[in-house]
C-alpha cells in the first residue's frame, strides 16, 4: 500500500484541486500553492433551516381513493391535479448544509529573482495532505490532517529559512452572520449562524463557535484586527476546533473547541499525529487490494486521469487507487460515531450546490445509498452506523408524515431529508412523489444485519423499524382492479417520466405500482417475515406478509425487452433518463441474478444498452457508477470496467471527487456529488466478490487489464471474509473466514462448492475450489 498518495505538480488553482480530509465531523479541503494556502472549513451539522411540522392539508384514505380512481381509469393528468392538491406541499424552511469559512494563509510576494515550484499530495495511508517546494530559494513543508481522535483539525508549517515562515492568518466567512476575532496574540475566535435565502427564509439555521490556535518556534506572533501575523518563525503550527448548537442541551459547545485547543498544545503536534495515525490506519489497512502496476504508475495523478480520458486505461493501480480513495473518503466522512451520515457532498461543501435549486441534503432516490453502498463489503460497517441512527430517527419523524398525507400506521418519507426530520413529499409531485424513498434508505438496515449477523442490532432496532414501515404499506397499499395486483400509488419512479398514450397527449410522471416501489416492498414483507420467523415474534403479522408477498406484481419484460420501469409497458418520455431505479432488483438487490433469473438479468441487459445507446444520454456521476455495478452483477467484466474508467477518467474533478455535469437536472455547473466515489468504490468491490441469498461469487466480473492481483479483507453477507488471489485472471487461491456458522455456495466461473461454515474457520480454496479447512485466522 505505500503507492497510495493522489498526488500533484505545481500549485491548486482553486476547490476542484483542493485535497480533502475529515474525521467524520469536520471537514477540510486544503487548497495549496506556494505564496496561499486555503483550508476551507466544514462541519456536517452546520445546517440551515429549522425543523416544523408536516405541512399541507391532512388527507383521508377517501382522498387517496379519488386519486387512485383516475389514475385506474387511465386519466392521469386528472390524477396528478389531484395528487398536487393533497400530495404536494410548500417549500419553506428545508435548509441545506453550509461550509463555515476558509482559513487564509498568505505569504509577501515573491521577489523577482527565484521562482515558486511544488509538488501537492494526499497520502491515503496517513490521511494527511503534505505539500513542499521551493519559494524564493529556500524549501518549504506543509501537512495538515484532522484527527478524529483529538477532534480538530492540525497543520505543520515548516522553512528552511525563517523568512520562508512569515505570512499572515485570517478567516473568511461564508455568510453574512460570521465574524471573527482575536482573543489572544496567538489566537482567533470565530462564530457564526448557518443562515440563507436559497432553502431557507434567511433567519433560522446553526450556529458555530470555535477558534484558530497558532504555536510557533522562534519568531514572533501578534493577533490584531482579526488577523495573526507571524514573522521570522522557525516552525509553525495550526490547531482549529469548531463545534455548533445542533441538539445541545446547554451552553458548553460554545467553549469546547477552546477547551480542546488547550490540549491540543499541551499534547503537542508528535503526539497528535501518532494518535490521528494509530485511530485511522486500522481502518484503512482493513482491506488490501493489488490490481498490478503499469508504465503510468509514475505520473501525478490528474495526468494519470487524463490518460484515462483519452482511453488508456492500462493502469490497474490506478483502479486501486481509486477503490481505497472512496474507503478514504468513507472514513474521513462517516465514523461510528459521526453526528449525521454523509450528505450530497459527503461532509465537505464547495458553495455550488446551497446556491440554488440544489441542496446538500439527503436525498432518499440514489444519492445517499450510495454513499454507503461500499460500506460492508468494504469492509468499513462501522462508518455505516450514522445512517442507521439516522433512519431510525426518519422512522419517528415520518410517522406524522404517514398519518397526514395518507391516513395510514407506520412511518414513510419520499424524495428527500434534512436534519430536522423532514418526511413530506417534495415540492413537486413529478420528482417529490417518490412514496418508497425513505424505504429504500431503510433496506440498509437490512444490508447491515446480512453482513454482520448481528441479532441484537436484529431485534432492537432494524426489526422494528423495518416492522413500522411494513405496516405503513400494508395500510396504504390497495390492490390493482385490472391486475389483482397489489400495488403502491400514485408514486413515481425517480425522476423519470413516461407516455401512458401517444406522445402528444403528453408525458406523466406519477402512476401506480412503478416498479421500483415493488421490488422494495417485496424486499422489505421477506425480510420481515423472515426477521419475524427468528426472532419467532408476531404471528399474525407473518400470515398478513406472507399473503401480501403472494400478492405482489412480478417483475415483467417490455416489447422492446427490456425490464419494464413501469407496472404497465409505457412508452419512455426522457429514454436518456440518468435514473435506472427500477434496476435495484439488479444491485443493490437480488431479485434478478445471471444464475436464478437469466430472462431477467437478459432484459435488465437490454434496459441498459437502450440507455448507452443514446448520444444524448445524461451522463452524470451516480450514472456511471451504476452502470459499472450493474454489468458487474451481469459478469460482464468489460463493461464495468469501461464505466468504472470513464467515471475515473471523464466524471471526476482533479482531485479525483467525483461531479455531475453542468447542464443535467438544473445544475448551473458542474457541481461536485461524492456519490461517484462510493459507488465507483462498491462495482470495483462487486467485480472482486458478490454475496447474496446464501452465495457467494468469487472473481465474477474480473478484466482482461486485471490479470494478476491480491485482495484481502473483504466481506461478504453472512459474516465472512474473504481474501482472493489470482494469476493470468484465474483464482489461485481463495481464503474465508466464518465470523459465524451457517452454509454458503461458493462459485467461481463455472465451478461451485458448498462450505458448512463454523464460527472461527477458515476455509481455503484452490483455483478449482478444492477446500482445506482450519481453525483460526492465519496470515
Amino acid at each position: 500500500m505505500n503507492d497510495l498518495k493522489l498526488w500533484y505538480e505545481g500549485p491548486a488553482a482553486g476547490w476542484a484541486q483542493g485535497l480533502p480530509l475529515g474525521n467524520g465531523r469536520i471537514g477540510g479541503v486544503i487548497i495549496s500553492a506556494p505564496h496561499k494556502e486555503v483550508w476551507s472549513l466544514t462541519e456536517v451539522t452546520y445546517w440551515s433551516g429549522q425543523a416544523e411540522p408536516c405541512h399541507g392539508r391532512s388527507n383521508t384514505k377517501q382522498d387517496l381513493e379519488r386519486m387512485r380512481e383516475r389514475f385506474f381509469a387511465g386519466d392521469y393528468a386528472a390524477g396528478d391535479k389531484l395528487a398536487k392538491e393533497h400530495l404536494q406541499p410548500p417549500k419553506r424552511n428545508f435548509g441545506t448544509n453550509l461550509s463555515l469559512c476558509d482559513i487564509i494563509l498568505e505569504w509577501p510576494a515573491a521577489a523577482s529573482e527565484g521562482g515558486a515550484e511544488m509538488r501537492r499530495e494526499l497520502d491515503l495511508q496517513q490521511a494527511e495532505a503534505r505539500s513542499a517546494g521551493t519559494m524564493n530559494g529556500y524549501r518549504f513543508e506543509r501537512e495538515t490532517f484532522i484527527s478524529h481522535a483529538d477532534d480538530l483539525m492540525v497543520s505543520r508549517l515548516w522553512s528552511e529559512d525563517p523568512a520562508g515562515l512569515s505570512f499572515t492568518l485570517r478567516l473568511e466567512g461564508r455568510t453574512e452572520e460570521f465574524g471573527s476575532e482575536a482573543r489572544e496574540p496567538d489566537m482567533l475566535a470565530f462564530a457564526g449562524k448557518a443562515v440563507e435565502t436559497v432553502h431557507s427564509d434567511g433567519t433560522c439555521g446553526v450556529s458555530c463557535s470555535g477558534a484558530v490556535r497558532v504555536q510557533a518556534r522562534g519568531g514572533s506572533m501578534l493577533a490584531s484586527s482579526g488577523m495573526i501575523r507571524v514573522e521570522q518563525a522557525e516552525e509553525v503550527w495550526v490547531y482549529t476546533a469548531v463545534h455548533t448548537d445542533y441538539r445541545q442541551q446547554d451552553d458548553a459547545w460554545r467553549d469546547a473547541g477552546f477547551r480542546q485547543l488547550e490540549q491540543a498544545l499541551g499534547k503537542g503536534y508528535d503526539r497528535l499525529k501518532a494518535d490521528h495515525a494509530a485511530d485511522y490506519r486500522p481502518l484503512l489497512e482493513r482491506v488490501r487490494l493489488d490490481l498490478g502496476t503499469s508504465a503510468a504508475a509514475g505520473l501525478p495523478t490528474d495526468e494519470r486521469m487524463r490518460r484515462f480520458r483519452a482511453g488508456q486505461t492500462d493502469d490497474p493501480a490506478l483502479f486501486a487507487i481509486f477503490f481505497q480513495y472512496g474507503r478514504y473518503l468513507m472514513i474521513a466522512g462517516s465514523r461510528q460515531d459521526s453526528p449525521l451520515p454523509l450528505h450530497l457532498q459527503g461532509i465537505w461543501n464547495d458553495g455550488e450546490a446551497c446556491r440554488m435549486g440544489w441542496s446538500c441534503d439527503y436525498h432518499l432516490d440514489i444519492n445517499t445509498q450510495m454513499n454507503y453502498f461500499p460500506a460492508e463489503i468494504a469492509h468499513l460497517g462501522d462508518s455505516h452506523e450514522p445512517l442507521m441512527r439516522y433512519v431510525r430517527e426518519l422512522a419517528q419523524a415520518g410517522r406524522s408524515a404517514a398519518r397526514q398525507y395518507y391516513d395510514a400506521e407506520g412511518w414513510v418519507a419520499h424524495v428527500f431529508s434534512n436534519v430536522w426530520g423532514f418526511c413530506s413529499p417534495g415540492w413537486e409531485t413529478s420528482w417529490g412523489l417518490n412514496v418508497t424513498g425513505g424505504l429504500w434508505l431503510a433496506t440498509h438496515m437490512m444490508e447491515h444485519y446480512e453482513y454482520g449477523l448481528d441479532d441484537m442490532f436484529l431485534a432492537e432496532e432494524a426489526y422494528p423499524v423495518l416492522k413500522a414501515a411494513a405496516a405503513f404499506f400494508l395500510d396504504y397499499m390497495t390492490v390493482h382492479p385490472e391486475f389483482g395486483w397489489l400495488v403502491t400509488g400514485p408514486s413515481n419512479s425517480p425522476e423519470n417520466s413516461f407516455y401512458p398514450g401517444s406522445p402528444e397527449e403528453g408525458a406523466q410522471q406519477l402512476s401506480m405500482g412503478p416498479t421500483m416501489d415493488q421490488v422494495l416492498v417485496r424486499d422489505l414483507f421477506t425480510f420481515c417475515l423472515n426477521a419475524a420467523r427468528k426472532l419467532d415474534v408476531d404471528a399474525e403479522l407473518q400470515r398478513k406478509w406472507e399473503h401480501a408477498i403472494s400478492l405482489l406484481p412480478p417483475l415483467q419484460v417490455g416489447r422492446r425487452g427490456q425490464l419494464q420501469e413501469w407496472l404497465k409497458d409505457y412508452g419512455e418520455a426522457q429514454p436518456e433518463h440518468r435514473h435506472l431505479a427500477h434496476l435495484f432488483a439488479l444491485y443493490p438487490g437480488s431479485q434478478i441474478t445471471p444464475h436464478h433469473t437469466p430472462a431477467l438479468a437478459e432484459a435488465s441487459r437490454v434496459t441498459l444498452q437502450n440507455r448507452m445507446e443514446r448520444i444524448d444520454l445524461e451522463d452524470v456521476e451516480f450514472t456511471a457508477a451504476l452502470f459499472g455495478l450493474f454489468f458487474a452483477r451481469l459478469h460482464d467484466a468489460s463493461q464495468a470496467e469501461h464505466h468504472i474508467a470513464h467515471l475515473i477518467g471523464e466524471l471526476c474533478l482533479d482531485n479525483m471527487l467525483t461531479y455531475s455535469k453542468s447542464g443535467i437536472a438544473g445544475a448551473e455547473t458542474n457541481i461536485f456529488v461524492i456519490d461517484g466515489n462510493f459507488g465507483g468504490t462498491a462495482a470495483i468491490t462487486e467485480m472482486l466478490l458478490q454475496s447474496h441469498a446464501g452465495e457467494i461469487h468469487l472473481l465474477p466480473a474480473l478484466p482482461d487489464s486485471w490479470p494478476d492481483g491480491e485482495v484481502r479483507g473483504l466481506r461478504a453477507k453472512g459474516n465472512m471474509e474473504v481474501d482472493l488471489a489470482w494469476k493470468h485472471g484465474k483464482l489461485v487461491q481463495a481464503r474465508i473466514q466464518a465470523l459465524s456458522g451457517g452454509t454458503v455456495q461458493v462459485y467461481c466461473g463455472d465451478r461451485s462448492v458448498a462450505l458448512n461454515l463454523t464460527a472461527g474457520e477458515v476455509h481455503t480454496l484452490d483455483g478449482a475450489l478444492a477446500a482445506n479447512t482450519a481453525a483460526g485466522r492465519t496470515s
